[in-house]
């Protein structure tokens, strides 16, 4: 994610007369409760752009963009209760930080049980423009790639990766950068789990049209293809949503600002996420009728609408600036998070939810413990939100707290449910089920169709994908009751 400047983060505060100070962690609706799981101290961890990611082993693993033990960033682990480790501390092996620095994407736990992620800096190629890196669950760390900067300035490969990486159902790893390549406005890629890598595109290739720097990585959509956003370039130069295939083939499906004083959004520096419905949702960080940041849904033939627009009340106290992507709930709502705005001051942001048809709600306001800058429920949230198969959602600050950022959980009151690792494969795969009290598991099911399953442990099962399957619902029936996933498992063929 981009981070939100300084100044831009001290105008916010100014713009508020009144500092209001209020000790409650009450919000909106019935049945949700905010609670703060752990405030990062530098040494645990600091700043986290990046989203968090439930494992096969139940807990929730992420990277923060700075702290460690070197304040370069570091890996870190927490179980649902809070209980923080520290796997990894990034450029720890000294001077050039040859393990990288600045890890700014989601992590992704392959088919192989490893976690994949890119740093913004380091690597042991001249200028540290970057890495991929694996790590463990127990916290070794490779590096299996370093993005090559010859000369400041000329990154053929690409350099400085801010997103993380998504897995195919054959093990490959693709991803962005966000400079670098044959123009230097970004690339996408493909790597191999042993390092061998492929650059699919070049941004900017005729005045960047084709969008440039690429801040958000990409999504393996339904059809097979990839989609990100570009926070520049496209037609009007504000921004896009692209498509690429997996063999490196780029098309526009839309260029922001295309509508009469931007109203459509400009900047998406968030990705997009499909949908159960098929298609695609993001929000963009300007623009709309507030200039403010929009949410929006978007069909794959590229006809955008405006689902809703940031600052439509009083003072922005919906929020402002959509940094980070949505998720979908398994309530078939989305949810995601403001990096400013909110109901106290300074405006720290706000966590909400909006409906498929557009109706919003505010569901949280930071800073709404202490003041600034002790905002001690945390303040500036710039990565996504996870859904746990708990039910529970959960989340981090870029600040707030002792200033280096907090993780909180969010419950909505929804129940349990399964999600599958990954989310397709053919007939014949091996699939991870993850879950929560999966112990005496009876059945398991790919759209209706019996599948042979061995459950592992209480958050874990594997199945094979059965013959016959279609593409649709995995369920799973426990002792407790029947179990869900929220997306559909694609079976290829």
């Amino acid at each position: 994610m981009k981070p939100i400047p300084t100044t831009l983060r001290e105008l916010n505060r100014q713009a508020w007369a009144v500092i209001l100070l209020c000790a409650t962690t009450a919000i909106a609706l019935p049945a949700q409760t905010l609670k703060i799981l752990l405030d990062f101290n530098g040494a645990n961890g600091s700043q986290t752009y990046a989203a968090m990611v439930q494992a096969t082993d139940g807990n929730l693993y992420a990277a923060t963009s700075a702290g460690g033990a070197s304040d370069y960033g570091a890996i870190v682990k927490m179980t649902p209760g809070g209980k923080l480790s520290t796997l990894y501390s990034f450029c720890t092996k000294g001077a050039p930080c040859v393990d990288g620095a600045f890890p700014y994407g989601t992590l992704v736990q392959a088919a192989n049980g490893d976690f994949y992620g890119t740093t913004l800096d380091g690597g042991a190629q001249c200028y540290g423009c970057g890495s991929v890196f694996k790590i463990t669950p127990s916290g070794a760390l490779t590096t299996i790639y370093s993005f090559a900067c010859p000369e400041v300035g000329r990154c053929p490969d690409g350099a400085n990766p801010e997103s993380g990486l998504v897995e195919d159902a054959h093990g490959n790893f693709y991803g962005t950068t966000l400079y670098g390549g044959a123009n230097d406005h970004g690339t996408v890629f493909k790597l191999t789990s042993g390092g061998a890598f492929t650059l699919l595109h070049s941004f900017c290739v005729t005045v960047c049209t084709d969008g440039e720097a690429p801040y958000a990585g990409l999504i393996l959509a339904g059809d097979g293809d990839f989609y990100g956003t570009t926070s520049g370039g496209g037609a009007f130069n504000n921004g896009s949503v692209f498509k690429i295939t997996p063999s490196g083939t780029l098309t526009t499906v839309y260029s922001f600002c295309a509508q009469k004083n931007c109203a459509d959004g400009f900047y998406p520096y968030a990705g997009v996420i499909q949908a159960t419905d098929g298609k695609f949702y993001g929000t963009t960080s300007g623009g709309g009728a507030h200039d403010w940041g929009t949410v929006f849904k978007l069909t794959p033939g590229g006809k955008l609408t405006t689902l809703y627009n940031f600052c439509s009340q009083s003072g922005c106290t919906d929020g402002e600036e959509g940094y980070a992507a949505l998720i979908q709930g398994t309530d078939g709502n989305f949810y995601g998070t403001t990096a400013l705005g909110g109901l106290y001051s300074p405006g720290g942001g706000t966590i909400f939810q909006v409906t498929p048809s557009g109706e919003f709600t505010t569901l949280y306001s930071f800073c709404a413990q202490g003041s600034y800058p002790l905002c001690t429920d945390g303040e500036t949230p710039q990565a996504a939100l996870v859904q746990d198969t708990n039910g529970n959602f959960y989340g981090t600050t870029t600040y707030g707290g002792k200033d280096e950022g907090v993780v909180f959980g969010l419950s909505m009151g929804l129940g349990p449910f399964v999600k599958t690792q990954p989310t397709s494969g053919a007939v014949g795969a091996v699939v991870n089920i993850l879950g929560t009290n999966l112990t005496g598991a009876t059945s398991v099911t790919f759209d209706g169709t019996p599948a042979a399953f061995e459950v592992v442990s209480s958050s874990l099962i594997t199945a094979t994908v059965p013959s016959g399957a279609s593409s649709g619902t995995v369920q799973v029936a426990t002792p407790g009751g029947t179990l869900s996933s929220n997306l559909a498992f694609q079976v290829l063929p």
